[in-house]
């Protein structure tokens, strides 16, 4: 059985790991804001499933219901990819809190159906500029079992993003992503 000791220099050394690879981010650290996100994510479509109204509310229970069993999934399958790849996953709530980028919004719950979808685009829109940023850090450090799972959570957003977007009678990326003109 460890120490207490033992317990708290191994706790104050991944703190410091921690705090380096934040500075300067590493695949894992980038991870760590991924599935960080994902919490913030099973709470902000719990309130969309609690709280959507309007005609359309008894279909988007169903989706809201599926994202949440989605992301469920993910939250437990990203964890055990950073465990892997001997990186510490984010397993406190003050960590979840630290590390999130998505932001919450206790006043969407009074928005109508339209307003609530489009929040969830937008969503999974800044996901994955984080896993993107994941996907090229896991490639530069030789992590091919990381980056392959961070594609196809690229994927599956993607395409959430395209069926939200589909309610609200939208292409997939329409009012989601800048075109920049002058890129040739």
């Amino acid at each position: 059985m460890p120490t207490k000791e033992a317990i708290e220099a191994k706790y104050q050394a991944e703190v410091k790991q921690a705090d380096l690879d934040h500075h300067k981010p590493t695949a894992g650290a980038m991870t760590g804001h991924i599935l960080a996100n994902l919490w913030v994510l099973d709470v902000k479509f719990h309130q969309a499933l609690w709280f959507v109204h309007g005609p359309q509310s008894y279909q988007l229970q169903q989706v809201y219901t599926d994202l949440i069993a989605a992301n469920r999934k993910q939250i437990d399958e990203l964890g055990g990819v950073l465990l892997d790849e001997n990186e510490f996953p984010p397993a406190t709530v003050d960590e979840y809190v630290r590390y999130a980028k998505i932001a919450e919004e206790p006043r969407l719950k009074y928005e109508d159906a339209a307003q609530v979808i489009d929040a969830t685009a937008h969503d999974f829109t800044t996901a994955n500029m984080f896993i993107d940023r994941a996907i090229k850090l896991a490639e530069r450090e030789s992590r091919p079992a990381m980056a392959a799972f961070l594609t196809g959570l690229r994927g599956y957003n993607n395409q959430q993003v395209r069926k939200l977007q589909a309610f609200l009678g939208k292409t997939a990326w329409e009012g989601l992503v800048e075109i920049d003109d002058d890129e040739d």
